[in-house]
């Protein structure tokens, strides 16, 4: 993913926290490597957790994830309304849209 579409307070999480950043990204590998889902359904699994717990960050970073595993557009948005009955109408709504800011990037 391009460091352009960082967020700046990450950037400087990393850079200011290398051990601990290179430890939660060994920890990222380690569970999508530990079981026999693909790396596009990981993510979009990832997004809907995200959405789940309405964090906007999150969303954004899986949603670009997701695409940089091979997903369409439509299965991402698909992702998210599924979540509708679990999360509410607002929620999913929520999520939708930062899921659009993400793909209004490309």
């Amino acid at each position: 993913m391009a460091e352009s579409k960082l967020p700046k307070n990450y950037i400087q999480f990393r850079s200011r926290y290398k051990k601990l950043a290179g430890a939660l990204d060994n920890l990222g590998k380690a569970v999508r490597e530990e079981g026999p889902l693909d790396e596009k359904s990981a993510q979009l699994i990832q997004l809907a957790a995200a959405a789940s717990i309405r964090s906007e960050g999150a969303v954004h970073s899986h949603c670009r994830r997701a695409l940089d595993a091979g997903a369409s557009a439509d299965e991402i948005r698909h992702a998210v309304i599924l979540l509708t009955s679990t999360l509410g109408f607002p929620a999913m709504m929520a999520a939708l849209s930062w899921v659009e800011d993400v793909l209004s990037e490309n």
